[in-house]
């Protein structure tokens, strides 16, 4: 949105990069449920990408799956192996390494994702919209999270990760059981990040526009 100069760049990114890790080690970004960890770190890798781009988006999306793979590493439950390497997986004395595509691939595309989709929108739509096109990249950067993580989840770890879940579901029914995390845990956190995202960005153009930083808009 915003063309900032090199220090402000690596200001602003250190400042979210501060957020996401706060939230981790406060214990409000990822709930530790015994099934799932619904997180909204997604945030502010979105509204990061919103105002510095999808280059920046991404660092931020690294970020992200840096401190759900420690978060996982340090703070274990049934399934963290599916995030951390370092957890050993189920029958096993060892991770693996496809923890790292599930915990890092789908969080650098949130960034990169939720500006493509605020780009697109300005575009097709009405700059007088931009509240709204704040909520639907938020929409998008959330559910490409969840969507992408649990596919990976599937791909790589499937029968392992339902084996280890509180409550498996039949081998014939584990990629219905992914659907499900999709749709309950998904939408909440959508729902959440539209919010959030249209509310804080608002907030951010206004103070930035009315004060004495030097940017211009992209």
């Amino acid at each position: 949105m915003y063309k900032w100069s090199k220090t402000q760049y690596i200001a602003l990114t250190g400042m979210f990069t501060a957020i996401i890790f706060l939230l981790m080690f406060m214990g409000i970004g990822i709930l530790p449920l015994p099934f799932m960890r619904p997180t909204i770190l997604h945030v502010p890798v979105i509204i990061g990408a919103l105002l510095m781009g999808p280059k920046y988006g991404a660092v931020l999306g690294f970020m992200f799956g840096l401190a759900s793979m420690l978060f996982a590493t340090f703070n274990p439950g049934l399934t963290s192996f599916v995030f951390s390497p370092f957890i050993n997986m189920p029958g096993t004395e060892a991770g693996s390494l496809m923890a790292l595509a599930v915990a890092f691939i789908p969080r650098i595309l949130v960034g990169v994702m939720s500006w493509y989709v605020f780009a697109g929108l300005r575009k097709l739509l009405s700059p007088k919209l931009t509240i709204a096109n704040y909520a639907i990249a938020g929409i998008a950067g959330s559910l490409t999270n969840t969507f992408l993580v649990m596919h990976l989840i599937f791909v790589f770890f499937g029968s392992t990760w339902n084996a280890a879940r509180a409550t498996p579901s039949p081998s014939d029914a584990i990629y219905a059981a992914i659907w499900g995390i999709v749709i309950t845990n998904g939408i909440p956190e959508a729902i959440a990040a539209a919010v959030l995202v249209a509310a804080i960005v608002s907030a951010l153009v206004v103070v930035i526009e009315k004060s004495s930083l030097r940017v211009r808009k992209r």
